[in-house]
């Protein structure tokens, strides 16, 4: 049992035995909810607020209940209990105690930080979810980088998790992408042909249609268009597909499954709008078919399927989120630009409508992402003068930089994302200064071996009490809270918990390695901290591939 548990039953048993005692009524007291480390070291390595938690049950002042708390609990676990503020109890560890966390963390290995896979739900995260017209751009980016590291970090947590991406490849869209290709293709063979005002004007239209014609010739130009078409539709739509898959795969991006809207047509989506229909949800206007979504606190009802019977994205939505749920998953959870916003009321009254809980929904929504180069917004590629691409951002400051800078932020909240800061090798860039703890680490290990050092892998045997010195300690302390971390971080959805957690180990491994020699002192010690940045290594590592960073050996 972890020490932070084991901390919360000993409080639990001071308690009972209070009451036994007379000391604290009988009541029904809630369980210890609060066991939290706190900011100042001079607090100890945990603090408790049970004492206020209980003022009410126990009617006593919380510092008394505190006392009482504390005159109960013998237990070699701490070194000292202190009593702070209202009702603070605050808790400093023994010695004995952060060596055998520390032995428990080198007996995981590299798996430290894995929770047990006991968790009841089975979650689906769906993100980036572009339209695969175009390339990806950096809103998608952000959301790529952070939907990725949040399934890592659920997996890491214990969950059944799927990372799915639905392919918008049903709609107006994809009649647009075959037009707008038409066109380019008939220019690039001399036939005047403007692209529609609702196509697509980027230059990756050009080269695609430039591929076509590469590849077959002027053969199409003898099709009559709508032959011509359809077969633009297929070949556009595979070729933009697999430049999605090639980029979001460099991006350290590979989802579980893609999923096709045109899947869901027409049975789905019909028996989806029977039910909606035969409850009287749904009513025609107009020639239109609209949910009564105002019903459940909308503005104004919304229209599924249009009077020219073209079915709406929102149509696609509601036959595809029951079709999640009848794949077995209980937990949905959805990343979603922050124009969006208005759209979560309307799909969440359509899940109540079709009988589903619309709590079991989760929707995330990133806002903007502003690029800043030399202290200046960035809004346009030096390439093509339109949206800076997710491959442009990563040929320039690399994967790992993006990917870090993204996770290491909350997604509601806007981000300037500074170019020059992530393209530094030095100690100002946080993710240089991760990685580079884990470099540092490899040469260490390096420096040992070619100096004639041996060690046991496991350091079963190793005299970890000779880790004294303050700076050691505190690695140790800090790394017993991983798995912790990793409970709340996933239950709060927030990898970027994990990104700011890397950085603080790392600022600590980086300060004990100023502070302590490994060689050139006795042999005991030299095993002893050998152990110690194994298990931080151990621990960087994890954390890095839940935010989808490489952990290189040499910088």
């Amino acid at each position: 049992m972890e020490v932070r548990e084991e901390l919360k039953e000993l409080i639990e048993k001071a308690k009972d035995a209070a009451v036994a005692a007379g000391e604290l009524p009988e009541g029904d007291y809630a369980p210890v909810q609060r066991l939290e480390v706190p900011k100042e070291k001079d607090f100890g390595d945990y603090s408790t607020n049970a004492a206020m938690q209980w003022a009410r049950t126990a009617h006593k002042a919380p510092r008394m209940i505190a006392d009482v708390i504390v005159k109960h609990m013998d237990t070699p676990l701490v070194s000292r209990m202190d009593i702070a503020g209202a009702g603070f109890i605050n808790f400093f560890l023994a010695k004995d105690t952060v060596y055998t966390e520390l032995k428990n963390i080198l007996a995981a290995g590299p798996s430290y930080g894995d929770l047990p896979k006991d968790r009841k739900d089975r979650i689906l995260v769906e993100y980036v979810s572009a339209n695969p017209t175009g390339p990806l751009h950096i809103g998608h980016a952000r959301g790529a980088a952070y939907g990725s590291a949040l399934v890592n970090l659920l997996r890491a947590a214990g969950y059944d998790v799927l990372s799915e991406y639905y392919v918008n490849d049903a709609g107006n869209q994809i009649d647009h992408l075959a037009e707008s290709i038409n066109a380019r293709y008939l220019q690039l063979n001399g036939i005047d042909a403007e692209i529609p005002d609702d196509g697509y004007h980027g230059q990756d239209i050009v080269e695609t249609a430039r591929h076509i014609l590469e590849r077959d010739g002027k053969k199409y130009l003898d099709m009559d268009e709508k032959e011509r078409l359809s077969i633009f539709k297929e070949l556009g739509l595979k070729e933009k597909l697999a430049a999605l898959k090639k980029d979001l795969h460099d991006f350290n991006v590979d989802f579980d499954n893609w999923f096709s809207e045109k899947s869901l047509y027409p049975d789905q989506v019909n028996a989806a709008l029977k039910v909606l229909k035969d409850e009287d949800n749904m009513y025609e206007k107009d020639g239109a078919l609209w949910l009564r979504t105002t019903k459940n606190g909308d503005d104004k009802d919304r229209v599924v399927i249009r009077t020219n019977g073209v079915p709406t994205y929102f149509c696609s939505d509601i036959a595809y989120v029951g079709n999640k749920i009848h794949r077995g998953y209980n937990k949905l959870i959805d990343i979603w630009g922050a124009d969006h916003h208005g759209y979560i009321i309307r799909l969440k009254t359509a899940m109540k409508f079709l009988g589903y809980n619309p709590d079991d929904f989760e929707i995330m929504l990133l806002q903007m992402v502003t690029l800043l180069r030399d202290g200046k917004p960035v809004k346009m590629s030096k390439r093509t003068g339109e949206a800076v691409t997710l491959r442009e951002l990563m040929d320039e400051v690399g994967t790992d930089a993006a990917r870090y800078f993204f996770c290491a932020r909350t997604l509601d909240s806007q981000m300037d994302f500074d170019i020059d800061l992530a393209k530094k090798h030095s100690n100002e860039n946080p993710v240089y200064y991760i990685q580079y703890a884990n470099a540092r680490i490899h040469s260490l290990f390096n420096q040992a071996r070619e100096a004639g050092v041996s060690w046991d892998s496991t350091f079963g045997h190793t005299d970890f009490t000779k880790l004294t010195e303050e700076c050691e300690l505190d690695l140790i302390k800090k790394m017993e809270n991983y798995h912790q971390l990793v409970a709340g971080a996933a239950a709060e959805r927030a990898p970027q918990r994990i990104a700011k957690y890397a950085y603080e180990l790392a600022a600590l491994f980086h300060h004990f390695y100023r502070e302590c020699r490994i060689l050139g002192v006795d042999s005991e010690t030299t095993q002893a901290r050998l152990g110690l940045i194994t298990a931080v290594q151990y621990i960087l590592v994890h954390a890095l591939h839940i935010l989808g960073v490489t952990a290189p050996d040499h910088m």
